[in-house]
């Protein structure tokens, strides 16, 4: 028979330094305790021990908690985490319940459909507005309970001038909501900027890895925090315990991620604006997310772009981003990007070696060019 030697005391707490966001990626949200694992494990469980009703869904489980500690601190914030990037916006509209909302006409569809089916539902207002004409958003203020911000926007990657949109709805009691998915905690910290809301689809570049669906939503204040948990916790949109682990193991290597990929962006972008295919490239100068439109100025070609598409062999055509990998579709086939150009391309650039990626899209930029002229 074998004995368990006796636990050693916990150390006391002792208050960290600033760290930089890149340790603060590895080191945020881990055990303390002597004698716990580095990691939090995956801990599967809907009920816990305890005689206050301990229950997964309205007390949490610990696999969740180190996911959000990260990225609270990432954000500078506090965080919550959702079964996707999905129920964390909705969560959102769900604990501010705007009567008017000012939403971008460039952004994620799937929050516009969500808008039209509660406009349609008659529960709110909205003000549709180009986020890129910050004179145009300050003016849509007056009035509203709610302004969101997509910044850079998708797919067209407009960025907003969040201090000034932030100050405006200040001035009008309106509260600010930032989806920062496409440029990270690594790029952007939209708290401290003012906003009160900030949400990511972690599916994303936080997971970083193609294998997961995720949210959360960062709150800038107890209040807004307590409100936020309030939506996960009566609407059920919890995460899975896998899926937790696994986006916070993505955090992990968020910033070296995002630092490879972006060094690929910006040489792509440098090429693709001196490629004869190519009409017009869109990059804000931070991110992985490029976008260029395809085919003869302004619009492009729907054809070119489905083209280039067809053609590329080590880029995956897919819709979703985020990943290691580098992903592109053309947006406007889908109804709710229809106003975009049609030959406008969305690229989520991965970390591959630039040169291969390069040597892929170009030859596909060629092939497509040669098919339009026949």
């Amino acid at each position: 028979m074998t004995t368990r030697a006796p636990r050693e005391p916990d150390l006391p707490p002792v208050p960290l330094p600033v760290l930089h966001p890149d340790t603060l990626a590895v080191s945020a949200g881990r055990p303390t305790a002597i004698g716990d694992p580095l990691n939090h494990p995956i801990v599967l469980a809907s009920n816990l021990r305890g005689e206050e009703g301990a229950y997964a869904r309205t007390h949490g489980l610990a696999t969740w908690e180190g996911l959000e500690d990260a990225v609270g601190a990432l954000e500078g914030g506090r965080a919550t985490a959702f079964s996707t990037g999905m129920a964390a916006a909705s969560a959102c509209l769900f604990a501010l319940a705007p009567r008017v909302l000012v939403l971008p006409t460039s952004s994620y569809l799937g929050v516009r459909a969500l808008v039209n089916d509660l406009v349609e539902q008659a529960r709110m207002l909205v003000r549709f507005v180009d986020v890129s004409d910050t004179a145009a958003v300050v003016e849509a203020t007056d009035g509203a309970d709610v302004v969101w911000v997509e910044t850079p926007a998708n797919p067209t990657l407009d960025v907003a001038d969040l201090p000034r949109i932030v100050a405006a709805a200040r001035r009008h009691g309106a509260r600010v909501v930032v989806d920062n998915t496409f440029a990270t905690p690594v790029c952007a910290q939209p708290l401290r900027d003012g906003a009160d809301l900030v949400v990511h689809s972690g599916t994303k570049f936080i997971g970083g890895h193609s294998d997961l669906m995720i949210g959360l939503v960062v709150a800038a204040d107890e209040v807004l925090f307590d409100r936020v948990r309030h939506a996960r916790l009566v609407n059920g949109a919890t995460p899975g315990a896998l899926e937790a682990f696994l986006a916070l193991r993505g955090v992990r290597t968020l910033p070296l991620r995002m630092e490879r990929a972006q060094s690929n962006a910006h040489v792509l972008v440098d090429r693709l604006r001196a490629h004869h295919a190519v009409a017009e490239v869109r990059y804000p100068g931070f991110g992985a997310m490029v976008s260029f439109v395809v085919g003869p100025p302004p619009v492009g070609d729907a054809s070119m772009g489905d083209a280039v598409c067809r053609s590329v062999r080590l880029l995956v055509p897919a819709t979703s981003l985020g990943g290691v990998e580098t992903t592109i579709e053309r947006r406007q086939k889908y109804a709710g990007d229809a106003h975009v150009a049609p030959g406008l391309l969305r690229m989520s650039v991965g970390i591959e070696h630039v040169e291969d990626v390069w040597a892929d899209l170009a030859q596909a930029l060629d092939v497509a060019a040669a098919s339009a002229c026949g």
